[in-house]
């Protein structure tokens, strides 16, 4: 018996445009992030979901709203599915991230793997955490197909694991583009998980993308 998932980040935030570390800022959507809504409300529109998951942050509730929008089922609030924390990071300017902690930004970019957030999260933790949920939440679900809404260093620490089976596959998983989707299965009988696809955001028309427009994840490919 598989259970599918579909793994869907966030639309865009405030976050994400003014382009600081949200963490578990519990930050609201933009005006871009909800006309994102509507092309992922029409993606779902077809699939025959029967459960859907959600972090409690208000990013990620309003966008599982929309991927609930022509089902009507209840929304499963989960902390688990919560974005890192970035401890000191949250609310600093990614810009000025470089300068203010200088190792834990290298750290970031080039061994993402071993780090860990001032006063926040550690990677690994991270990692441990999304593995150990999304195992129980398929679990629950046997046999059922499922959406999952989460945040993008969340989701890519469960990706890695999905793809290659350990945290050394972050590099390789990449970033997100808000409200990307990818489709995961999990075998209920052998607890293995298989990915289909990932980080699909062929909803969106070019100008409703928000990682082609980052000054942010330029600068992340020119420092990697």
């Amino acid at each position: 018996m598989v259970t599918r998932l579909y793994l869907v980040r966030h639309a865009e935030a405030e976050g994400n445009v003014r382009e600081f570390f949200q963490g578990n800022i519990d930050t609201d959507l933009t005006e871009k992030g909800r006309a994102q809504l509507a092309c992922l409300a029409e993606r779902f529109r077809d699939v025959p979901l029967e459960a859907v998951y959600t972090s409690p942050f208000q990013r990620a509730l309003q966008t599982a709203e929309a991927v609930n929008l022509h089902h009507g089922l209840e929304l499963h609030k989960d902390f688990a599915l919560r974005e890192i924390s970035g401890g000191c990071w949250e609310g600093k300017k990614w810009a000025d991230l470089p300068q203010l902690y200088p190792q834990q930004y290298a750290c970031w970019t080039q061994n993402m793997k071993q780090f860990h957030a001032p006063d926040g999260d550690a990677m690994t933790d991270v990692y441990n955490r999304m593995r150990v949920a999304l195992t129980r939440i398929a679990a629950e679900n046997p046999g059922r197909t499922i959406a999952v809404v989460s945040h993008g260093c969340a989701l890519r620490n469960f990706l890695a694991f999905a793809e290659s089976g350990c945290i050394e596959g972050l590099p390789d998983v990449g970033w997100s583009d808000n409200t990307a989707v990818s489709l995961v299965e999990y075998d209920c009988g052998s607890g293995a998980w298989t990915l289909i696809y990932k980080n699909d955001s062929t909803h969106l028309p070019p100008a409703l993308s928000t990682l082609r427009n980052s000054a942010w994840n330029r600068y992340e490919k020119e420092k990697a």
